[in-house]
């Protein structure tokens, strides 16, 4: 049996602390009749900026993403009410937290500055004065 909210993938493999893990259910907000009987929704927050269990550069990678789910003070929050069961929205929270790590964990490649070839400016320049010309033809100044 593995531990509470460990996942593992083909490039993911990682645990997490459950006491860093904080989880609540509460009622939907929906407009139907079994609204006020039963609360399937659950809410999970995952403390980025305080989780020891994620390395230094992959932190640094989750708050530097714009994401509206991401706190002020660095800490996660999933909504998940898709499921009629708290079980099923549970393991749905998890999977989503899982998923948003995993997406982390690629680095992104640095961008190398490249320049114009010799051949691609001369043809660009050409184009240019071309279009110059076309528009210059189009000019009415010797119509008599």
């Amino acid at each position: 049996m593995r531990p509470y909210g460990y996942r593992s993938g083909p490039h993911f493999r990682a645990a997490f602390d459950s006491r860093r893990r904080d989880r609540r259910a509460f009622r939907a907000r929906q407009w139907c009749r079994g609204v006020n009987k039963v609360s399937t929704a659950v809410e999970l927050r995952f403390d980025l900026a305080g989780s020891p269990s994620l390395p230094e550069p992959l932190r640094a990678r989750l708050l530097a993403r714009r994401d509206r789910r991401v706190t002020g003070e660095g800490v996660l929050v999933i909504d998940a009410q898709r499921f009629r069961t708290q079980d099923r929205n549970r393991e749905d929270a998890r999977e989503r937290l899982a998923e948003f790590i995993r997406a982390g964990l690629s680095v992104p490649k640095p961008r190398k500055a490249t320049r114009p070839t010799y051949g691609s400016t001369l043809r660009r320049l050409d184009a240019k004065r071309g279009r110059a010309q076309v528009k210059r033809g189009r000019s009415t100044r010797n119509w008599e």
